[in-house]
């Protein structure tokens, strides 16, 4: 009677386990169904990426030889096609570089819309604050000072990429504006900064001895001239931004 006690309560066990894995088996199917998906998923958003990146490249790439070539609109048209990208970073670098056109066809209110989709697009610092200085030069003789400080006071931070010269560009417009103190407090502090290349600190103490021999009203025309905004970073061939130096004919 026991051996057969034990054979039913085995029979049972058998059967539930049976009906347990007939429950949980499509649960089972339904969860390797969803990572399969899931990883197909990432394949292809991150193929399509690639694809992405390799195509801007060509074309940003094809712009620039055709500005070198002298052939503005064709560029045009490739930095607009470009500017329309899913690859974040030559996104932004196309649209700075359409700001520049519109700089040179003396449209800086254009220009500083570029450069403003320019900054929101970017991926990262280096190419957004290029843009956002880049907005703040544009502005520089028509829009009033406190516009333009608004605008550069957020990229003087110790860790921003352009501090020296989001400072040296906010010491112009204060010097623009007539406010000849506020702006020898920013050239003060680029001069005596150790981190500020040595080219930024020559032409502040530069602006510092017109300022204070009575000459200021120089500057202005000296800093046109002088200040040069930063580097346009470019992208490596992976999309990643890098520490650049493109030509102008302008870029996460």
């Amino acid at each position: 009677m026991t051996d057969l006690f034990e054979e039913v309560e085995e029979q049972l066990r058998s059967e539930r386990y049976r009906a347990l894995g007939q429950r949980a088996l499509p649960w089972v199917l339904g969860l390797g169904a969803a990572a399969l998906i899931a990883a197909l998923a990432v394949w292809g958003w991150q193929s399509y990426r690639q694809q992405a990146i390799a195509k801007a490249s060509d074309e940003y790439g094809a712009a620039l030889d055709a500005m070198g070539q002298g052939h503005k609109a064709a560029a045009a048209r490739l930095w607009t096609e470009v500017s329309r990208s899913p690859a974040k970073g030559y996104r932004s670098l196309a649209l700075m570089q359409l700001g520049g056109l519109s700089m040179g066809d003396n449209k800086p209110a254009e220009a500083v819309k570029y450069f403003d989709r320019a900054a929101q697009a970017a991926p990262d610092d280096i190419i957004g604050d290029a843009a956002r200085l880049k907005s703040a030069f544009a502005l520089l003789d028509t829009a009033p000072e406190t516009q333009v400080e608004a605008r550069l006071t957020p990229l003087i931070g110790d860790k921003r990429p352009y501090r020296v010269q989001a400072r040296e560009a906010l010491g112009f417009a204060k010097l623009m504006a007539g406010d000849g103190a506020g702006a020898r407090r920013e050239f003060s502090m680029i001069a005596n900064s150790l981190d500020a290349p040595e080219g930024a600190r020559e032409r502040a103490k530069a602006a510092i001895n017109l300022i204070d021999s009575g000459s200021a009203k120089a500057v202005p025309g000296l800093a046109k001239a002088q200040a040069a905004l930063p580097p346009r970073p470019q992208l490596t061939p992976g999309g990643a931004p890098a520490q650049p130096q493109p030509q102008v004919p302008e870029p996460q």
